[in-house]
Formats: structure tokens, C-alpha cells, sequence
């Protein structure tokens, strides 16, 4: 298993609860401490959802153009239910209806769609807390549920090697205290009122095993865990984007789809 050392973007705990925005960067409270870090390359390696938290896996998409909000409602949504079936075993899957499309800002595409920044601090999707509201907001009517979990599907559609990939922190790893309460806001583009839920950012802790996947292709995804009902699994995963040092000048900028889901197992 090979190792590179790159600069993580904790956050400092100031005492003060942070927020940040998916569009208006320049309004967020956070205050970046980045800290060297080593992160070892898991491709090759055998990884668990409930043990680290997160898996790569092949998985081929008849997506043409992820920009497109009618293919990836039309194809993607179901392309994901039946993987997250598959990878799971869960009875039944609640995909978040739109996908996040991302780019690296070589690309000169940062900004320019709703939520499309890189993950540029540590953090979690969603709070505990939220993650049990959200679980139930989609929750299948009429079931007793024994057990639920939501995941981040993430695929890197620009090609290998990506120059600012996703960094995934090993949940064995993670003590709790450095998972602060934040506010994550959504001001969407063009007039529509923003809204707002709890998430964590993450300040350092030294214990902490970061974990990549290099040279992703398009036909493999990153399945991650955000949030979990059994506290004896892997719970809420911190991720953030990062400088890779070892991709060339000329590598294609990252652009990446994720996409959210909530799973549900039947008592």
C-alpha cells in the first residue's frame, strides 16, 4: 500500500459556531488550518462500509452527459438504487432526486453551477441528528424499519489521474471531539430561498488515517457512509478535497458527480 503526504483542510476550533455556503463562499465563518498529513492510496486494497466507512467499487453508467438533470433523473437514480441494493443488501433505497456536479478550479468551471466548489475543509454531509431526520423524511411508509443508513456516491467523470481528489478519514480513526456543529448553507441561484442543516466540520487530530483512491476512471464510484442508525457500524466519514502531488501539469481538471441516498433494511 503506497502513502503520500498532502496538506488536509481542518478547520479551527474557534469556539464559535461555523457555517459555510454552497455558492457564497465569501460569507463563511470557517477558519482553515491546514495540517500535513499522510494519506495512504487504498485501490487494491480490501475496505468495508461498516468497518472504514467507505469502498470503491466498479460501476458502469449509460450517462452521457452528467450536466443533463434529465439523464441523471431519467438513468442515473435508478443506476444507484440498484448498486446501493447490491453493495448493501438493504431493502430499499430514497435517492436524492439531483446530483452534485463538481470541478476542480483548473478547470475554470468552479462556481459556475449550483454547489459546484470542491470540498475544500474537512467535513461530514450531515449531522447525527440530521442524518436521523433526513433517514426519516424518506423512510418507506407502512415498513418497520430495523435499521437505515444514508451514503455519498462519488465518481470522478473526468478521467485519471484526478489533481484534486477526495480524501476519506477512516471512521476507526475518528475520536468525536474534533467533529464540530456547523451550519450548512444552501443559497441556491437565481432568487430561491436559501435553507439550511446542521453538518461537522473537523479540526485535527493527529490519530487520524486518511485514505484515497488514486486514478479514478469513470467507471468506478466511491461509496461512502454519512450517517448511520447502528452505532456499532461506521458512522458519519469525514471527506475533503485535496492537492494531489503527484499528478502532472497536464492532467485533465477533476470533474466529479455525487450523488446522496438514504438505505433502509425491513425488521
Amino acid at each position: 500500500m503506497s502513502e503520500l503526504r498532502a496538506d488536509i483542510a481542518y478547520v479551527r476550533d474557534t469556539g464559535e459556531r461555523p457555517r459555510y455556503y454552497a455558492n457564497a463562499h465569501e460569507k463563511d465563518t470557517i477558519v482553515l488550518a491546514p495540517a500535513e498529513m499522510p494519506i495512504a492510496d487504498m485501490r487494491g486494497q480490501e475496505t468495508s462500509l461498516d468497518v472504514e466507512g467507505c469502498v470503491l467499487v466498479r460501476h458502469r453508467t449509460e450517462v452521457a452527459d452528467f450536466a443533463d438533470p434529465q439523464q441523471i433523473e431519467q438513468i442515473h437514480l435508478a443506476e444507484i438504487e440498484a448498486l446501493l441494493k447490491q453493495v448493501t443488501g438493504c431493502d430499499a433505497v430514497a435517492v436524492s432526486p439531483r446530483g452534485i456536479l463538481r470541478f476542480s478550479e483548473k478547470s475554470g468551471k468552479t462556481g459556475s453551477s449550483d454547489n459546484s466548489h470542491p470540498a475544500r475543509f474537512a467535513h461530514v454531509d450531515v449531522s447525527a441528528p440530521t442524518g436521523v431526520q433526513f433517514r426519516q423524511q424518506t423512510a418507506p411508509e407502512g415498513r418497520a424499519i430495523a435499521r437505515s443508513a444514508q451514503y455519498n456516491v462519488w465518481r470522478a467523470i473526468s478521467g485519471a489521474p484526478q489533481d484534486v481528489p477526495l480524501a476519506l478519514c477512516d471512521a476507526r480513526s475518528v475520536a468525536g471531539p474534533e467533529m464540530i456543529e456547523a451550519d450548512a448553507i444552501f443559497d441556491p441561484p437565481g432568487g430561491a430561498p436559501e435553507f439550511s442543516f446542521e453538518g461537522y466540520v473537523v479540526a485535527h487530530h493527529p490519530g487520524h488515517r486518511w485514505m484515497w483512491f488514486s486514478d479514478m476512471t469513470p467507471d468506478e464510484a466511491i461509496i461512502f457512509k454519512t450517517s448511520e442508525s447502528d452505532p456499532a457500524r461506521a458512522q458519519c466519514i469525514p471527506h475533503v478535497a485535496f492537492d494531489n502531488p503527484l499528478a502532472p501539469e497536464d492532467c485533465p481538471p477533476r470533474v466529479s458527480m455525487e450523488m446522496r441516498a438514504s438505505c433502509y433494511w425491513f425488521a
